[in-house]
């Protein structure tokens, strides 16, 4: 059974209850917590971590400060829906650059070009902001904010977003259509002062919002799909979201449904889509796309086979659209191909958002039950870490073939399997992994390696308007320890080679394993105190004239209450 439920699976936060539309109050009391590293045995007998939901984060009780600091008291409304502009960075020429004018953090970042004018470029991410007023209240925001530019990449001015009567939204994706209208779709969390919590708040929703002057005004959230029951009870939850947009007021978005039972026991997770022709005015009903079962191992009536997530859809040259995802073909219990995923894509129409071919099979993944190791949260992780990741990437679309296309994804196939549960026992070698279609999506090359040192993870591809693959990804090859990582941007070196050069983007490495501020509330090993366990599931790269990157970045130190280390902000850096 898959764990279906969509909020924290950190065993030790403490969120009492939610005051006013959207705005948290915390506990700051401390929770005993006995941590407890999962054995191979466990791990052979559970659905694939990286096959649960991608869960909303939530500040835990032990990362707050147990005596409140004065910041200034503000009221919960203007704390939830601030000024906007809220704030901008100082013009900057540094190669790399920090989107975040606010203080607290930053993570999973999404990142798209305005055709019509390429120095208006928005990027978003996971935002969570935090007050600790004199009266001893912690009022904490999490909503997905645009951080925008107009002078390409040298200042950022992060503007707000109303969500309404949304307690929280997350993993956000950011597209632009031909005309220059841009679209944010994220998930939506209702909630009320009498909810009780946040585990009594509605099941995500799939929202979007819209924006015709490049990001310095978006319009009011539109639901596209809907949530149904709470957590740990019968319904539909809805995950992980993305987005592409193409012509004159087009999108599309894709995400997983999570049908979960009594108890929030789990039933499937196909993948649906919604499109829109009206500039996101309107959405069509949601339809499930995923179509996977013909591709289960050992399926009795194909029900246990829709074991979806991570889908992101592509706009080929044509108007095409293809959507690629990621399925766990076992069935539970046994695992006979040891829980590894698959890569599937599938076309849909782009009038409808239906299937219309596939899905196709790409590739079996390494990313099963004993090719990672697995984090105190019951999550994959690498070589003396905590922070949770995956194998997922995206699919690209060669804007000179119509019908050329890409998957991208991380994967441990040269590393040593089977790997120790103890990432402190391990020694982990993730690689970013390609193959290319060129008949639209029918048929699939051999899955190549971006060979290096250490691990490479979380991929974002894209093409520039050569036709040259582009790939974003974290890097740990910059440290001998594979402990720190930086930012790599790997450029095909001739459209359709799969060969590339590799650029080191950061000028400082980020450390995941020790000493961080945020999403850290126990040391596992004493040799690395204070890891973090989340930099966020996906990092975001678009592709014009240039590519423009965004990605979590570690290097800045940051305090909050009596506790100082690493923050996590929005870096970007662009490459021609």
């Amino acid at each position: 059974m898959k764990t279906p439920h969509w909020f924290n699976r950190n065993r030790f936060f403490s969120i009492v209850r939610i005051a006013g539309a959207g705005v948290l109050v915390i506990a700051a009391a401390a929770t005993a917590f006995i941590a407890a590293r999962p054995s191979s045995a466990v791990a052979q007998s559970s659905p694939p971590n990286n096959r649960q939901p991608v869960t909303h984060q939530h500040f835990n009780s032990v990362e707050l400060p147990l005596t409140q600091s004065d910041e200034g008291v503000v009221s919960a409304g203007n704390f939830r829906n601030p000024p906007s502009p809220i704030c901008s960075t100082t013009t900057s020429s540094a190669t790399n650059v920090n989107t975040d004018c606010e203080v607290i953090r930053h993570n999973e970042t999404t990142i798209a070009i305005n055709p019509n004018n390429p120095l208006n470029q928005i990027g978003s991410a996971n935002d969570q902001q935090i007050l600790l007023t004199s009266g001893g209240t912690s009022y904490f925001t999490y909503y997905a904010r645009a951080h925008v530019t107009f002078d390409g990449g040298m200042t950022w001015t992060t503007y707000p977003i109303n969500y309404n009567s949304y307690a929280q939204t997350a993993d956000p994706a950011v597209a632009f259509d031909a005309d220059g209208t841009a679209y944010l779709a994220t998930t939506g969390v209702a909630g009320s002062e009498n909810s009780g919590g946040i585990g009594s708040a509605t099941a995500p929703d799939i929202i979007v919002v819209r924006s015709s002057d490049g990001g310095r005004t978006w319009t009011n959230p539109v639901r596209v799909a809907s949530g149904s029951g709470a957590k740990g009870s019968p319904g539909v939850v809805n995950d992980k979201d993305y987005i592409a947009a193409w012509g004159h007021g087009n999108a599309i978005v894709t995400w997983t449904v999570f049908n979960q039972g009594i108890g929030g026991s789990y039933i499937s997770s196909p993948i649906f889509a919604s499109v829109t022709h009206d500039g996101g005015k309107t959405w069509s009903a949601p339809t499930e796309i995923s179509g996977s079962a013909a591709f289960c191992i050992g399926a009795q009536g194909g029900t246990k086979c829709d074991q979806d997530q991570f889908s992101v859809p592509a706009v080929a040259a044509g108007g095409s659209i293809y959507v690629a995802f990621e399925n766990t073909p076992d069935t539970f219990p046994g695992c006979p191909n040891g829980c590894r995923d698959q890569y599937l894509v599938v076309k849909v129409d782009s009038t409808t958002g239906a299937r219309i071919a596939g899905p196709y099979q790409v590739a079996t993944l390494y990313d099963g039950i004993t090719d990672y190791p697995i984090n105190i949260d019951g999550r994959l992780t690498y070589h003396d870490s905590e922070f949770r990741s995956n194998s997922a990437g995206n699919i690209a679309a060669d804007p000179t073939n119509a019908n050329h296309l890409t998957v991208i994804w991380s994967d441990m196939r040269n590393s040593t399997l089977p790997a120790p549960s103890d990432p402190y026992s391990a020694t982990t070698n993730s690689d970013v992994i390609v193959s290319q279609s060129f008949d639209g999506g029918a048929h699939w090359s051999a899955p190549v390696a971006l060979i290096a040192s250490g691990d490479q993870f979380q991929p974002w591809g894209t093409y520039d308007a050569s036709g040259k693959l582009r790939i974003g990804y974290y890097d740990r090859s910059y440290d001998a320890a594979n402990h720190m990582y930086g930012y790599t941007l790997a450029t095909e070196t001739s459209p359709g080679t799969l060969t590339f050069l590799t650029t080191q983007l950061t000028t400082v490495l980020s450390d995941p394993t020790k000493n961080t501020r945020w999403f850290s509330g126990i040391t596992v090993n004493p040799s690395f105190p204070h890891p973090t366990t989340f930099l966020g599931d996906y990092s975001g790269i678009s592709s014009l004239n240039g590519t423009a990157t965004l990605w979590t970045d570690m290097r800045n130190n940051v305090c909050f209450g009596a506790r100082c280390g690493s923050g996590e902000d929005a870096f970007y850096a662009t490459a021609p």
